[in-house]
């Protein structure tokens, strides 16, 4: 089945809703953590500069936006701007940093950062500056995806379903269910393997195994069904998964 114009366009408009987190204060990045968990980010959160290079050059790994501490060990917040704006990557990047100085803001914004937030701030003021970045790149930024009559609904985390007579009905997913099927519906009739769903739907270091991506695709499908749902989802034993789409 080809895709139409309108799926195209939904495609090149997709949120992964993927935060990379660079802090090395570990009150304020379990707190930065917590709260963008809350808000349905999925958040990989390091302490390193160096560590968040890797992160950067890691192919599989596509984020929404970069929150990048000034001072760290290893590669500072602004050598690691630098080096990314110099690579031509345009990822918004909302550097924070306890510098108020306007020569220290200069600086940053020079770098190639999109915002600055100076510390302390409040988890408040993160989200809504996050809020203004979605909004100011909006290759980033999606409502709904649509394809083989499932929508996946961003604003409420819901899944809109539609019969073959023009029905619909509205269900919940669980978070790791609703990521997973975004990720089948942005791959359409394409081949994933376990270990591409296990690196873009849980965070690095997550303890996740090949059982644990074949269990969740099995609360997924019963989900589907239970909804009354067709189930797009096959798997090639040995290879993994593809979301057929149907006419």
């Amino acid at each position: 089945m080809l895709l139409s114009q309108n799926d195209l366009e939904l495609f090149t408009a997709e949120l992964d809703m993927r935060v990379l987190l660079v802090e090395d204060e570990t009150d304020l990045g379990v707190a930065i953590k917590r709260t963008l968990k809350q808000q349905k980010y999925l958040v990989d959160w390091v302490t390193d500069g160096t560590e968040a290079w890797s992160c950067l050059e890691n192919n599989w790994t596509q984020y929404t936006v970069v929150i990048l501490d000034w001072m760290l060990p290893g590669l500072t917040g602004l050598e690691l701007c630098k080096r990314l704006r110099a690579k031509g990557n345009s990822l918004p990047v909302l550097m924070l940093t306890a510098r108020d100085r306007m020569e220290d803001r200069v600086a940053g914004l020079d770098a190639g950062a999109d915002d600055y937030l100076v510390k302390p701030f409040g988890m408040a003021e993160l989200l809504a500056r996050l809020r203004a970045l979605q909004r100011r790149f909006p290759n980033y930024q999606s409502q709904q995806l649509t394809v083989a009559g499932l929508t996946l609904d961003y604003a409420n985390y819901k899944v809109i379903s539609q019969n073959s007579v023009g029905e619909k009905q509205e269900f919940s997913l669980t978070n790791k269910e609703f990521q997973l099927l975004e990720y089948f519906m942005k791959h359409p009739n394409q081949i994933v393997s376990t270990e591409q769903i296990r690196n873009q739907i849980w965070e690095l270091n997550a303890e996740s195994g090949s059982n644990v991506v074949a269990a969740q695709v099995r609360l997924l499908r019963r989900k589907l069904t239970n909804n009354g749902c067709q189930n797009p989802i096959e798997t090639l034993h040995g290879i993994g998964y593809r979301f057929n789409l149907t006419d």
